[in-house]
């Protein structure tokens, strides 16, 4: 009998995601997720390892696929986008330095940008235009695409590129921008529509920028296309954007720095305890 999975992707993810888990830990997960479930040649984000077999007691219907199929060790495509939403979050709150890293998780489960890959392509078998819920991750089917048309994957990797990419923070009044943008992007744009009010939203950062390496702020890209009363945003500085113009544009620009790769311990502990020395004994004087 093989054992049962020890690492599971969502768990990982979601330690990040749901705010639970100590920033550490956080950290400690998504490290995990890279060094054991990131299959860099084959562009895959495993949900689990070691695949399911013959384990018992039997761990439901999931051990009834082959090994890399679906979620018994596949690319379950749900599992992948909340790992780069977990990872796009580090990076924005500042947890972890910025990288391409969400930006290239996210086209490994892109169907354009998979079939478009020489490699990738022939292997993945299914349409370029929607999402498949699933990739196989063993061979001799790596790569392979299986349930395609899976509305519910579409709808979350959506999410992923405007939330996450985009970082579009969106509630009843206030809007923010937390970008996780690939580093050689000079500019990018969206448009939100609300009703009857539109809102352009212009994200710049440094041309040609690489991450961990420095960076002269003015080399971003020119906004002389923007309008003048043009609203400019700090990096999730926050608007009321029930309150804009109908037709307004909100400009982002954001700075790259020299980042430190920050190292993960490999054990953290529940709880710090801090001694605390006893109280002086009271003057008899």
């Amino acid at each position: 009998a093989t054992p049962h999975p020890r690492i599971d992707l969502i768990a990982l993810a979601w330690a990040v995601l749901s705010g639970v888990a100590p920033v550490p830990r956080q950290l400690q997960a998504m490290a995990s997720a890279r060094e054991q479930l990131v299959d860099e040649q084959s562009g895959l984000l495993c949900l689990l390892h070691p695949p399911l077999s013959d384990a018992e007691p039997s761990a439901g219907y999931i051990q009834a696929y082959p090994a890399g199929v679906r979620e018994n060790g596949g690319q379950y495509t749900h599992g992948a986008v909340w790992a780069l939403m977990a990872q796009a979050a580090l990076q924005a709150a500042g947890h972890a330095p910025r990288s391409d890293l969400p930006y290239r998780w996210w086209t490994w489960l892109s169907p354009a940008h998979r079939c478009a890959d020489a490699v990738q392509g022939p292997a993945y078998g299914l349409e370029p235009y929607v999402v498949a819920g699933d990739v196989y991750s063993m061979p001799p089917y790596t790569g392979r695409g299986g349930w395609s048309w899976y509305s519910g994957a579409a709808s979350w990797l959506h999410r992923a590129a405007v939330e996450s990419i985009f970082g579009l923070n969106l509630s009843a009044h206030a809007l923010s921008l937390t970008p996780s943008l690939p580093a050689d992007w000079p500019r990018a744009e969206i448009t939100l529509r609300r009703g009857e009010r539109t809102v352009r939203i212009v994200i710049v950062q440094a041309q040609g920028a690489q991450f961990g390496q420095p960076q002269q702020v003015d080399a971003a890209p020119t906004v002389q296309d923007l309008p003048a009363d043009v609203v400019k945003l700090r990096v999730g500085e926050s608007v009321d954007w029930t309150r804009l113009p109908l037709t307004s544009c909100l400009l982002v620009r954001v700075e790259v720095r020299v980042e430190v790769p920050v190292e993960v311990p490999p054990e953290v502990p529940e709880v710090v305890r801090v001694p605390v020395p006893a109280p002086a004994p009271a003057s008899t004087e």
